[in-house]
């Protein structure tokens, strides 16, 4: 799994705190106390029935390949001691890490990921997990609000200029996995196979000395099947002009800004009357699923969604905290308030009724399940044995086909894009120790 695409090779991608736990365990010889830790979110971002487990398969990746190299060791000279800069130079992550497989739903209190193994080996990796899956899951869960909203309507996602460049192309991963169409980010492309698409900008069309001609040149280079920007000026000129240039054979018009349901329309109405009755209408400009959702009535072929999918559309972070739950065999857990965890490894059965409808998820402590349904599903699945990946880890295609059918499974009030309780209520079927 080493070198794919994605992957991270240096081990910086660390907090100094983790270092210093380290550092300190190493001294005291609790390092190698066997631990696990669970990925968990305590709640749901405001306003959300559900979340999406989105990373996990870039996580794995990552964790394959986290290592302190000679100038990570150098750097770090200084914050830890000789004793812990020796055990980080051989760094490599030797423990087993099981969980929800990408495209998967989660709900509060779901044991999203379980990282067990020596504390020293496992604490190292928090940031680096929930970096990615905070990022991925927040991302993929806006994503597929908008998929839901828009119906059987494809989406684009281009939000790579709204975004860091690294967290833009891994974005655009979490949008697929969701139900996105395809990405205007040509690296996502490359790295992860996504389908691309896209097209001119304003910028191409002022660069000419006319529309008119901004439109013959950019068929003449592409051909009719391209998508024409029309609202640089005047949008009933720009669709007169578009169809001048291109025929009635042009694949698409895209409207980037007004009332886009008026515009909508307004450009079906003209584009039928010059015989372009196949010319499809992209819409996009700052929409999210709220704007999606209010265009479902209109003539719209398409969306292509920017700055709010790539930020989570008002939930930038899925909210999931790392917290060691279990020392040694013995459960152990935070008692803050408002901060309080659930000790002990866990796992979860997801009960159905027998039309598929999700009805509950229950909790359980690691190793005690209880009766499975003949409906139900056990939903954390091995992923990493002894620090390597295991065989045969689910495709981003699988898992976009995973959250498909996790959504369809949702009840139907689980959808709405209102406040409301989860979509699927979470049981815990034993309440496990602490300290």
């Amino acid at each position: 799994m080493s070198g794919l695409p994605g992957s991270v090779s240096t081990a910086l991608f660390t907090d100094r705190y983790e270092l210093t736990m380290v550092a300190a365990a190493l001294a005291d010889g609790t390092a190698g106390r066997r631990c696990a830790f669970e990925v968990f979110a305590r709640r749901l971002p405001d306003g959300r029935r559900y979340g999406v487990v989105a990373g996990t398969r870039r996580l794995i990746d990552a964790i394959a390949d986290f290592r302190f190299g000679e100038a990570e060791l150098e750097m770090l000279a200084g914050v830890v001691d000789p004793a812990a800069l020796d055990w980080l130079a051989g760094y490599r992550f030797t423990g087993d890490v099981d969980g929800y497989p990408e495209g998967e739903l989660f709900f509060p209190g779901s044991p999203i990921l379980s990282v067990t193994g020596t504390f020293a080996d496992a604490v190292v990796l928090e940031t680096l997990a929930l970096s990615i899956l905070n990022h991925d899951s927040a991302v993929a869960a806006a994503a597929a609000r908008m998929v839901s909203a828009a119906t059987d309507r494809p989406i684009i996602e281009m939000g790579g200029r709204r975004t860091h460049e690294e967290a833009a192309v891994a974005a655009a991963r979490a949008t697929y996995l969701a139900g996105f169409a395809a990405t205007s980010n040509l690296e996502a492309g490359r790295r992860y196979g996504i389908p691309t698409a896209g097209t001119a900008a304003h910028a191409f069309v002022l660069l000419h000395d006319d529309e008119l001609s901004a439109f013959r040149s950019q068929v003449a280079s592409l051909g009719a099947k391209t998508t024409l920007l029309v609202d640089t000026y005047d949008i009933r000129q720009g669709i007169e002009n578009a169809i001048t240039a291109a025929g009635p054979g042009l694949d698409a018009i895209r409207i980037d800004s007004g009332d886009l349901g008026v515009m909508a329309h307004q450009a079906r109405e003209q584009l039928d009357s010059l015989g372009a009755t196949g010319t499809r209408i992209v819409l996009s400009g700052d929409l999210d699923e709220y704007a999606i959702a209010a265009l479902r009535a209109e003539p719209v072929d398409s969306y292509g969604v920017g700055t709010s999918v790539v930020t989570g559309s008002g939930a930038p972070t899925a909210g999931l905290v790392y917290k060691l739950v279990e020392v040694d065999g013995r459960p152990v857990a935070k008692r803050s308030t408002s901060k309080e965890s659930r000790g002990g490894r866990k796992s979860a059965v997801r009960r159905h009724k027998p039309t598929g409808t999700a009805v509950e998820e229950v909790v359980h402590p690691w190793g005690a399940p209880p009766v499975v349904g003949p409906h139900d599903r056990v939903v954390p699945v091995p992923m990493m044995r002894g620090g390597e990946p295991v065989p045969d880890l689910e495709s981003l295609e699988q898992g976009r086909e995973r959250l498909r059918a996790a959504l369809v499974s949702v009840p139907w009030e689980g959808l709405k894009l209102s406040r409301g309780e989860p979509a699927v209520p979470t049981v815990f079927a034993a309440a496990p120790g602490g300290s």
